[in-house]
């Protein structure tokens, strides 16, 4: 199927997920999706950013990033060459913000990019998710996390869900098992159920927070958990 428009793919996404009236419930609630991809993002770039993000609030990792920029003398636009992470001292990227662990898989990072491991985007697209998974958890570092992060954001694949993540975790639990402890399994099979549109159902997900009744429902969960 082809469409004209990216809101035209996650109307048609948000239709297809209302078949199943708990989705239909939702997605009437939170209202129309708004997920917003940076496609002009490079891999390697968004692969540093991620990192930067990873396991901190939006605002630390803001943070991180503009000492990072501030470190290679680079504008608000412009990012620090692959070559330029590879020659700095690690203490550098500590005093940036990074952890040790995080500035070495920055270095991983700009390694795979000279190395052609860390695909441009261009080249990207000549490979399925899984490959892309595969490619790039190879390197020191990086998670299966990390990556769909890559996937969903910077080359817009739209059947995505991380089910590693706990903010996805608790919005299947929210949906389907808020008194009770679902398994690996039991949560992919419910991420199955929103497949072709899996990214547009993780966008949904994420927003449950901000339900008013999700307080209660943390609440249960400290109790079920």
């Amino acid at each position: 199927m082809i469409f004209s428009s990216r809101e035209a793919i996650y109307s048609h996404a948000c239709a297809y997920l209302s078949q199943h009236p708990i989705w239909a419930s939702l997605i009437t609630e939170i209202g129309p999706c708004k997920h917003e991809a940076k496609p002009e993002r490079e891999p390697y770039e968004a692969l540093i950013r991620a990192i930067a993000y990873q396991q901190i609030s939006a605002k630390a990792g803001d943070a991180i990033l503009r000492r990072l920029r501030s470190a290679f003398h680079t504008d608000a636009i412009s990012f620090p060459l692959p070559q330029q992470l590879i020659d700095v001292d690690l203490d550098i990227l500590r005093q940036c913000g990074f952890s040790a662990r995080k500035a070495e898989t920055l270095k991983a990072i700009a390694q795979g990019a000279m190395s052609g491991q860390v695909p441009s985007r261009v080249a990207a697209t000549g490979y399925s998710d899984e490959e892309l998974i595969a490619k790039l958890t190879a390197l020191k570092g990086i998670g299966r996390w990390t990556v769909e992060m890559l996937l969903i954001y910077t080359l817009e694949r739209i059947d995505i869900m991380p089910l590693d993540d706990f903010g996805i975790q608790q919005g299947l639990h929210y949906l389907h098992a808020p008194s009770s402890k679902l398994s690996k399994g039991q949560l992919k099979a419910f991420s199955e159920i929103c497949a072709p549109y899996r990214t547009i159902a993780a966008w949904y997900l994420w927003r449950i927070p901000q339900l008013p009744d999700y307080l209660a429902f943390k609440a249960n969960r400290a109790v079920v958990t």
